[in-house]
């Protein structure tokens, strides 16, 4: 184990670290979002609906976000985007706890989803931009450690400062994220191609206006987007239907409770070496295959009716998800190009803020009219269509692929988007994305 985590954490540049530190710290700090609701319910007296609406809010702040901090990651650079981001989090939070009307309550949980969620982009695009291409699936997957690690420990430590009052939550995300912000400013230089970098394929990939609309009309990337959010939708199940599923079957929030923190656990002990596990191997494989867990994980729930049964469920979607995010972030970045990484990003990240706003909406729906295990049922159904997705996409990227022995013009390889084998065109209008799955994400002899 000792060695498996040297060899984890081992030839990760020192920005990386920093980086990894600032969203660790960042992390810590998320005490608001997962006590909103508790929050407007138990103290302030507001009703489940109304705290609902407020958490529509929040995460319809997060879609808004999602595209405008893509476009000012590419245009401002990484650095000042999570430096806005951060301020405003930490300005907006603070004034969130001290607010006592309604609307003024709603409207501020808007910009809180909107200031929060507006660093992703440029958090996930630096990380492209630092890493070596043969290191960013490990590098992503030590990230979203350090995302579970954080929500783990403030969870609980949220609940403590709960006890002696919610203001004390809004107050310390506030300290936090400015923590979060002094570290970015003083130990992360920007990143941005072109201003500062040194990541060796902005020499040779030529610069090509990236907008909105390149990255809408790339067909493979919004592919992944939408398969991305099939299987956010059903993450995002695990903290609104689950725990009304186990409401209705009789167990408490405290069963809800330890059978939630499976995921957490087994994030926090598994990443790592299911990591080192993966890392060579098939990414048409581990796509698919973390699909089929996922869906089929939540499809047990409908079968669960003991704690051990829902924690066996939980573990199940778990592992699927493990195997998904760094495999996942790997393609997401192999599909961008280098002078649109934020663009790009902001999209993927896109994804999740729509799963955010429309899987409480869909999961209540399907429980109130058709019953818990219709919902669950479901879940398997998407899952199946996700994995037949991945597949397709992949077999169709390979059908694609030139034939062995057809002779390319010879023009100069992208390496961030192909291996150096995989000639691009250069009268391409546009910069187009790779052409196979194993240039999207080396499959057998080297990291994606």
């Amino acid at each position: 184990m000792r060695r498996a985590v040297v060899a984890s954490v081992s030839g990760l540049p020192r920005q990386f670290w920093w980086l990894w530190t600032s969203t660790l710290i960042n992390r810590l700090g998320a005490f608001v979002a997962t006590f909103l609701a508790l929050y407007l319910t138990v103290e302030r007296g507001y009703s489940a609906s109304y705290a609902g609406l407020v958490g529509a809010l929040y995460g319809l702040g997060g879609v808004v976000s999602s595209v405008v901090a893509g476009v000012l990651t590419d245009r401002l650079g990484r650095r000042p985007t999570m430096l806005i981001a951060q301020l405003a989090t930490a300005v907006s939070v603070a004034l969130l706890g001290f607010m006592e009307d309604p609307v003024a309550i709603a409207a501020v949980a808007c910009v809180v989803g909107m200031a929060s969620n507006g660093s992703r982009p440029a958090v996930q695009a630096m990380m492209a931009d630092i890493v070596a291409p043969e290191d960013r699936v490990r590098a992503f997957a030590l990230n979203y450690w350090a995302l579970n690690m954080g929500f783990a420990i403030s969870s609980s430590l949220a609940g403590l400062l709960a006890q002696y009052g919610y203001l004390l939550l809004f107050l310390g995300e506030s300290v936090l994220v400015l923590v979060c912000a002094v570290v970015v400013f003083v130990k992360l230089p920007e990143s941005r191609p072109g201003e500062g970098t040194t990541d060796s394929s902005t020499a040779e990939e030529p610069v090509r206006r990236v907008s909105m609309t390149t990255v809408v009309r790339d067909g493979r990337f919004m592919t992944v987007v939408g398969l991305n959010l099939l299987l956010a939708l059903l993450f995002q199940q695990a903290y609104v239907s689950l725990p009304v599923t186990m409401g209705q079957a009789g167990f408490s929030s405290s069963d809800f409770g330890l059978v939630i923190a499976t995921n957490g656990v087994l994030i926090v002990l598994l990443q790592i070496p299911v990591t080192r596990f993966i890392e060579h191997r098939s990414p048409a494989a581990l796509l698919i295959g973390s699909a089929l867990l996922t869906g089929y994980g939540f499809g047990l729930t409908a079968f669960a009716g003991s704690v051990a049964l829902f924690a066996v469920s939980v573990a199940v979607w778990t592992l699927g998800e493990i195997i998904n995010s760094p495999t996942q972030m790997g393609l997401v970045v192999r599909l961008s190009p280098t002078h649109g990484r934020g663009r790009y990003q902001g999209m993927y990240s896109l994804s999740w803020s729509v799963a955010s706003l429309a899987a409480p909406l869909l999961g209540g729906a399907v429980i109130d009219r058709y019953g818990p295990a219709a919902l669950w049922s479901a879940s398997a159904v998407v899952g199946t269509v996700a994995a037949l997705g991945y597949g397709l996409l992949l077999r169709r990227m390979n059908a694609e692929e030139p034939a062995a022995g057809t002779t390319a013009p010879e023009t100069a390889p992208v390496p961030d988007r192909a291996p150096e084998s995989t000639p691009v065109q250069a009268e391409a209008p546009e910069p187009a994305p790779v052409r196979d799955a194993a240039a999207a994400v080396p499959r057998t002899d080297s990291v994606a």
